[in-house]
């Protein structure tokens, strides 16, 4: 249906060179900022004209010799990058490329980018990738791919550049806030591997998920670690630097805490695209207390989640504004080895609200960093005053130094940290984790949070 409609529309473009005669002018231009009006089927007709027009002077006047299916596919994709970010026009080897990145192995760095005020911006690096390890943030912008500078680069051009095979190198040149100058960062890429899910106790009564990426098994992980700590009293979900991914996850994750409503849907111009995914009763856990984490580098299916959870009342959200892409996009295949990768809908909450350009506001706002801790040395406590009752002093004593030597002693019989625990002091170096822990424990003591 593609291939056939393609046909009809450059049959369409080439009969209207005998049209433009008949008209004698172009379509006036509109002010980008006038409103939508559709347009007559005269003005449709007079800018087929135009294009034509135009088409016809480049191949007969340009100064050196041009290719016309050239300039079409140059036409097209201007055309389509400048509908929005994530539209694109891929040629044959822009398809190919595609099909490497979705069925086979490549080099990539490790993060989700996108276009920020006319910017290349890192939504987020992902926990463990090259990127990561080289120290790329969040809400840095990328100057130069190499020596290539990404001014006026469409994004599929930019992933293009810096994927490549495992172990070659390149170059970015990063702007980040609050540092003087452009800081340039060697990464050597590899084949990306991503733990979706990490599950970590917290105190040993809450449950610590965090989710890097939305891939086909969160769902799952999420479930596993919910029922092996099946007693925890409250969740903190960690969505921080989750550039999102597949829909259904998102939608699945949201699932396992409500049990009734339109988690998501989603408007375009067609009915076909519009479509709502509805909550289910069963397997549901509308009770236990939950916290969400997110920040600049949370999109896409991590805001729908964080959002859609935001307005169940189901879950308080912290940390700093998400992402806000809240876009559809399909690849329309035209004929064999070309194709079209176009926005067709807009995602919205069970508000009705939507993540596009907006993102989504935390209820409590905290900003990454950390948070000093020490006791006061200057504090007097009872066992400092003089008369105080010895008998439980001397007691609590020699448990503490008891327990001091088990500790002491399993320390000495491993020498491996365990991992699947959150220390104080891991939680003292990451603010928005601590104030999420005591907003949680909060919840917990006052029986909040529940539908």
């Amino acid at each position: 249906m593609i291939k056939k409609n393609k046909n009809i529309i450059m049959a369409g473009i080439i009969s209207t060179v005998f049209c433009a005669y008949l008209f004698g002018s172009f379509a006036q231009a509109k002010d980008s900022t006038d409103k939508y009006v559709p347009s007559t089927p005269k003005e449709k007709l007079e800018a087929y004209v135009k294009f034509t027009q135009i088409l016809s002077v480049i191949e007969s006047q340009y100064v050196d010799d041009v290719n016309t299916t050239s300039l079409i596919d140059k036409a097209l994709k201007g055309l389509l990058s400048n509908l929005d970010a994530h539209s694109s026009f891929m040629d044959t080897k822009a398809f190919k490329d595609l099909s490497v990145q979705t069925k086979g192995e490549f080099g990539g760095l490790g993060i989700s980018i996108g276009m920020k005020e006319g910017a290349l911006t890192v939504i987020a690096p992902i926990n463990g990738t090259p990127a990561f390890k080289a120290g790329v943030k969040s809400g840095d912008i990328i100057l130069k791919i190499n020596d290539e500078s990404t001014i006026g680069m469409h994004i599929d051009e930019s992933i293009k550049r810096m994927r490549g095979k495992p172990d070659t190198s390149l170059v970015l040149t990063i702007i980040r806030k609050k540092e003087p100058k452009p800081l340039l960062i060697k990464i050597t890429r590899a084949i990306i591997k991503i733990q979706s899910v990490y599950a970590k106790s917290i105190e040993d009564t809450l449950l610590y998920l965090h989710v890097t990426s939305f891939d086909q098994k969160v769902v799952s992980g999420v479930q596993e670690a919910m029922k092996e700590h099946n007693h925890t009293k409250g969740i903190v979900l960690d969505l921080r630097n989750n550039p999102g991914g597949l829909l259904d996850q998102a939608v699945g994750l949201v699932d396992l805490f409500v049990d009734e409503g339109v988690i998501v849907s989603q408007k375009g111009k067609l009915n076909s695209e519009n479509e709502s995914f509805m909550a289910h009763k069963e397997g549901s856990d509308t009770y236990t207390p939950m916290v969400i984490l997110v920040n600049g580098g949370s999109a896409s299916a991590s805001e729908i989640v964080a959002g859609a959870l935001q307005d169940f009342n189901r879950s308080i959200v912290i940390g700093e504004k998400t992402f806000g892409k809240g876009s559809v996009q399909v690849v329309m295949p035209i004929g064999d080895d070309e194709a079209l990768k176009l926005t067709v809908a807009r995602y919205y909450l069970p508000s009705g609200r939507t993540i596009q350009a907006l993102g989504v506001t935390p209820d409590i706002i905290v900003h990454l960093g950390k948070i000093e801790y020490q006791e006061d040395p200057v504090l007097i406590k009872e066992k400092d005053l003089k008369k105080h009752l010895e008998g439980e002093l001397e007691k609590i004593e020699i448990d503490t130094k008891l327990s001091s030597e088990s500790n002491s002693s399993s320390e000495n019989n491993s020498s491996m940290v365990d991992e699947t625990i959150i220390t104080e002091a891991q939680l003292h170096n990451d603010a928005q984790l601590k104030s999420a822990v005591d907003i949680l424990k909060a919840l917990i003591i006052t029986n909040k949070g529940n539908r």
